[in-house]
């Protein structure tokens, strides 16, 4: 993910301020709170928030969860790499990571929006409001919906400041265990969001 990123020097996992058993959503984590102080937009540089992201995706391949996908410019799909994640939980509840992968889908990252995270976070709170109900509302970094259209599901965004962007990693869960195509559903939350753009200029 990073753009022109250099390779972090040894460990990623310790770049993070991770120990080599890490998962995946530890990972995630750890890339989200180290990217509120490295990156530019919040008093870090380029170069910092370059090896932050080579150290993510470092991290994930060596975990078996490659994230590969190269950020797109304004709200448009990236690569969809394999379905990996928490199962199905009712609405209003979190899933757990790690177990019941057959129901969930997971795209990273999903789409990029050329916004800094809080003015993101905000377009993404409205069109959420179009596609169904909030369910939790952490501004700006995660948004959890249940979404009836284009078809009833779980939506968890999580927000990466990405070099003056927005990187949205979007997992999708069924309502009891039936999963909608996550490409469907990224593609809704595109669509509402250049709509919300288009009507805005």
């Amino acid at each position: 993910m990073a753009r022109g990123g250099a390779a972090p020097a040894g460990d990623p996992f310790a770049v993070l301020g991770l120990t080599r058993d890490a998962d995946a959503e530890a990972v995630r984590r750890a890339r989200r709170r180290l990217a509120q102080d490295v990156h530019p937009d919040h008093g870090g540089d380029d170069e910092r928030m370059q090896l932050l992201n080579a150290a993510f995706e470092q991290a994930m391949a060596l975990i078996g969860e490659p994230d590969t996908a190269t950020p797109t410019p304004s709200a448009e799909p990236a690569s969809t790499p394999p379905s990996t994640s928490p199962p199905a939980q009712p609405p209003g509840r979190r899933a757990p990571a790690g177990v019941g992968r057959r129901w969930v889908e997971r795209d990273e990252p999903s789409f990029v929006i050329e916004a800094l995270p809080v003015e993101a976070f905000e377009a993404l709170l409205v069109v959420s409001t179009w596609m169904g109900d909030v369910l939790v509302d952490d501004p700006p970094y995660l948004l959890e919906v249940h979404v009836r259209d284009p078809a009833e599901c779980w939506c968890r965004l999580e927000l990466l400041p990405d070099a003056g962007a927005t990187t949205v990693m979007l997992t999708v869960a069924g309502v009891e265990g039936v999963t909608p195509p996550i490409e469907v559903v990224r593609d809704a939350w595109i669509g509402h969001l250049n709509e919300l753009g288009r009507a805005e200029s």
